[in-house]
Order: structure tokens, then C-alpha cells, then sequence
């Protein structure tokens, strides 16, 4: 827990007092809030058996770290700590509101000051060892950068446009049939449309993805008249699309559709669709140069990590 995070103002259900180390019960706190969302006094038996356990294992790591040697000349100043008590303070309608839920964890505003003084510290020293890791040279970067070039790669998308009739049984026009029917009558006039415009005429040859932009109109006017999407006002435009966003069927569709391509009657929990593909953007590596900053981040934290880790194994008692 940051100590930002907030102690949730819940009500107490007990009075009980411990013999505890100084320090603990916050521990204990975090545990409750962490995982459970309620006060120490409100968590049933086995709650507070799990966040004991939890309470203890953190308190030893602290107490492991702030008597290390690397710990005796990290100095947190009063207004840091100060801070940090604000922010929690922060959480909360009053200092008197604040003061009663830490009453109800057996805690004090000089005890929640001290707590968050150990954390800082804690933090402060962890910071300190995870920064002597090795340096991270441009051979690694390149290295991580040839090994996780999926990371680096945007998908292809499609932008797509639609028109929908629903399905809705309480409504004649909206029947199965009916709707079925509407969406048929949509899909011939776009290709009468088609069939009759002068580029069609000039050329049969010629591909759908030759003549998106007549197609685009065709379809955005249709929309606009007859789709019961949302997007209708905008002339059916659902907007760049990557695969898996829409239902099965209408995905299946679209990412196997030329550009400027109509699909046919689609089927959706919603109702019966046309699709229209209005552009496809091939997937794009993107250069070492344009992700080399991004790299050099996730190795330093990675190696903060590590570095951490073997830390504490070796100071492990």
C-alpha cells in the first residue's frame, strides 16, 4: 500500500487488543483493506486469520530492510511524512472522521505518522538497491527488441462502416421476417446502385476496392435512411476496427472483405447487418528507434527487480 491509499471508513465490530510490535497493526490495516475491503474489528475469523498472515509476512520484510546497513543514513523529512498523512487524511470528510476510524483499528494519528515513516523509508532503501543493478547497454535493448517483435507490431484494422435492422418480436416492423426483409431490400439497392452507375458501366472489370468512394456514399446514404444503429447519423461509421470487437459473425466478415467490399446479410444478437469495409491498414512494425526509450524502461524496472530479489535473499535471516 502507497501511502496515498486511502483507510476505509467502515464500522467496527469488536474492541479486542493485542500485544503487537510497534508498527504491526498498520500492517494488519493494510491487509484488511487490501484484500477485503472492510476494518480489522468487521472481518470474520478466517478473514483475519488470512490478513494476519499477510500482516506478518509484510511487517517482517519492513522490519528485514529498515535494519539492513543500507537503511541506517536514509533520512525521510517530517514534511514528507507529512505528505503522506495528508493524502490519507485526504480520504476522509474531517480530521475528527479520521481519527474515529483509526480509533476503531486500534491506532493513533502518531502511530499512522510513524507507520507511513517506515514506509517511506522502506521504499527510500529498496529504491536505493534496485538502482545498483547492471547497466542496460544498447546490445540488450536490441536483443529484447529481436526477440519481442510482437510487442512492437500494430495489428491490421479495417475501418468499417454498418447498417443494422433489429430484431424485436413486440414491434411488426421489427419481426424476424419483416426485418429480414428490410435489410434484403437495402442489400439489392445498393446493388441495383451499383449496377447503374457510369464506372460500373465503363468498366465490369474493374475490383470493389477500384471504386470505394462511390460505395462509401451508397452506403453512408443508406445508412443514414434505414440503419436503426446509433451510428446512422454518421452514415453507418463504426470507425477503424480491430479484430475481435465486434460480434463473430460481422468480425469473421470484415477482416475477410476487399476494401470497398459490401458483405452480405450478416446475423448479430441485435439483428441483421451489412457491412462495408471502407479501408484496410496493414499491420506495421514499428522501428527500433521509435520503441528503443520504451525498452530501455521495461529492462531498467526488470532489473530493478531482480536486483531487489537478490538483495533480500542474501539479507534473508
Amino acid at each position: 500500500m502507497s501511502p496515498s491509499q486511502a483507510i476505509a471508513p467502515k464500522p467496527a465490530a469488536s474492541d479486542q487488543h493485542r500485544a503487537e510490535p510497534e508498527g504491526y497493526r498498520y500492517h494488519l490495516l493494510r491487509a484488511a483493506t487490501a484484500r477485503y475491503q472492510r476494518n480489522i474489528p468487521a472481518l470474520a475469523p478466517a478473514e483475519l486469520a488470512e490478513a494476519e498472515r499477510q500482516a506478518r509476512r509484510s511487517f517482517a520484510l519492513e522490519e528485514q530492510v529498515l535494519n539492513s546497513a543500507e537503511a541506517r543514513d536514509v533520512f525521510i523529512p517530517d514534511t514528507q511524512v507529512q505528505r503522506a498523512y495528508q493524502a490519507v487524511k485526504a480520504r476522509y470528510q474531517s480530521q475528527a472522521e479520521l481519527e474515529a476510524d483509526l480509533a476503531r483499528n486500534q491506532l493513533s494519528p502518531r502511530q499512522l505518522r510513524q507507520a507511513l515513516g517506515r514506509e517511506l523509508r522502506f521504499d527510500a532503501v529498496m529504491q536505493r538497491v534496485g538502482a545498483r543493478h547492471t547497466p542496460i547497454t544498447d546490445a540488450d535493448e536490441r536483443l529484447f527488441y529481436e526477440l519481442h517483435r510482437e510487442r512492437f507490431t500494430t495489428p491490421e484494422t479495417r475501418s468499417a462502416r454498418h447498417i443494422l435492422i433489429t430484431i424485436n418480436e413486440d414491434y411488426p416492423e421489427n419481426s424476424r421476417a419483416t426485418a429480414r426483409a428490410r435489410i434484403e431490400a437495402i442489400a439489392e439497392r445498393l446493388k441495383a446502385t451499383e449496377d447503374q452507375s457510369p464506372s460500373s458501366k465503363a468498366s465490369s472489370s474493374k475490383s470493389a476496392s477500384d471504386q470505394p468512394s462511390e460505395r462509401q456514399q451508397r452506403f453512408s446514404d443508406e445508412a443514414r435512411k434505414g440503419s436503426e444503429c446509433p451510428t446512422a447519423m454518421d452514415g453507418g461509421q463504426l470507425g477503424q476496427i480491430r479484430q475481435g470487437q465486434l460480434y463473430p459473425a460481422l468480425d469473421a466478415a470484415l477482416f475477410n472483405l476487399d476494401q470497398g467490399a459490401i458483405s452480405g446479410i450478416l446475423e448479430s444478437e441485435l439483428g441483421f447487418h451489412l457491412l462495408f469495409c471502407e479501408a484496410i491498414h496493414a499491420a506495421n512494425s514499428l522501428p527500433f528507434s521509435q520503441v528503443r526509450e520504451r525498452i530501455h524502461e521495461a529492462l531498467e524496472q526488470r532489473r530493478r527487480k531482480d536486483q531487489q530479489r537478490q538483495w533480500l535473499a542474501s539479507h534473508a535471516s
